[in-house]
C-alpha cells in the first residue's frame, strides 16, 4: 500500500501507555537493514548508557488533544544523552521535550516519494532533527542531509563514499550491499555477529596454532627418544665386546 503525506499525520485514542503503532517492515531485506543498523551501533556503544535508538517506533510529537496524540514512525532514529532503556514508543513531551537527533528512512517503491519530500519537510520544520538519511535496499541509494535554517542541506561524501556524521562520531556508508557504520578512518564497524564470528576465528586460529607447537614438540620428543634408544642400542653393544660405555 502506498503511502501518502496525509499518513504523516497519524492520531491514536490512546491511553497513558503510548504503544508504537507502525506497521512491518517492506521486506526482509529492509528488516535486516534495519537490525544492522540497530545492533551494529548497540554494540558499538555496548559500553555506554546514554541513548536511545528507536526501530520502527511510533514517536509521540503532539498531546495538545486530551485524547489524540499525533505519531510517526521514522525506520531508525537515535536521541543522544538520555537514559539507554526500553520505551513501548517515544513520547516527545515525556521525554523532556527532545526530538530524534538522527533520523534514517529506508526507502521502499511505496515510500520512497515521501521519504524525499514530505518527511524531510516534515522532519527539519517539525522535528528539527540534525542529520536526516535515507537509504534503500533495494537500488542502494543513499544520502545524508545537515539541519539549516533555509532546509536540509545535502551531505557530500568523501573520496570513500562515506558521509561523515557529527551525531554519531561515525561515518555512514554503502558496504557489500548494506548501509554501515565506519569509524573516523574509515574503518568498517562490525555488528555483534561479525564480532562473533571474528572472535571464533581468533580462538580457531590460536587453536591450530597450539596444536601445530604441540605436534612440533611431540616430534621434537621423539626426536630425543629415538636418540636415547639409540644410544642405549650402542652401549650396549660395547658391553657384550667388553668395553664400558662409561670410560669412553
Amino acid at each position: 500500500m502506498s503511502v501518502t503525506a496525509q499518513d504523516l499525520f497519524q492520531t491514536l485514542e490512546t491511553d497513558e501507555l503510548l504503544l508504537s503503532d507502525e506497521p512491518q517492515m517492506e521486506s526482509s531485506q529492509h528488516y535486516h537493514q534495519l537490525q544492522v543498523l540497530v545492533t551494529g551501533l548497540e554494540w558499538h556503544w555496548r559500553d555506554r548508557n546514554d541513548f536511545f535508538i528507536g526501530a520502527n517506533l511510533s514517536v509521540y510529537y503532539n498531546r495538545d488533544h486530551p485524547r489524540r496524540r499525533k505519531f510517526i514512525g521514522p525506520d531508525f532514529f537515535l536521541v543522544r544523552n538520555t537514559e539507554r532503556r526500553p520505551r513501548p514508543s517515544w513520547a516527545i513531551w515525556k521525554e523532556g521535550g527532545r526530538y530524534p537527533d538522527l533520523i534514517i528512512e529506508l526507502l521502499s517503491p511505496s515510500t520512497a516519494r515521501v521519504d524525499r519530500n514530505d518527511k524531510k519537510t516534515f522532519y527539519h520544520q517539525q522535528f528539527r532533527t540534525p542529520e536526516y538519511y535515507w537509504f534503500s535496499p533495494d537500488t542502494l541509494e543513499f544520502a545524508g542531509f545537515h539541519w539549516a535554517e533555509e532546509g536540509y542541506q545535502p551531505q557530500v561524501s568523501n573520496e570513500h563514499g562515506l558521509l561523515w556524521s557529527p551525531v554519531l562520531e561515525l561515518h555512514l556508508g554503502v558496504s557489500d550491499g548494506e548501509l554501515r557504520y565506519f569509524t573516523a578512518e574509515g574503518e568498517k564497524i562490525a555488528t555483534p555477529d561479525e564480532a562473533a564470528l571474528r572472535a571464533y576465528r581468533r580462538i580457531d586460529q590460536e587453536q591450530q596454532r597450539a596444536e601445530r607447537a604441540q605436534r612440533v614438540a611431540e616430534r621434537a620428543q621423539q626426536a630425543v627418544e629415538q636418540e636415547r634408544q639409540r644410544a642405549e642400542r650402542l652401549a650396549a653393544q660395547l658391553r657384550a665386546l667388553g668395553i664400558d660405555p662409561d670410560t669412553l
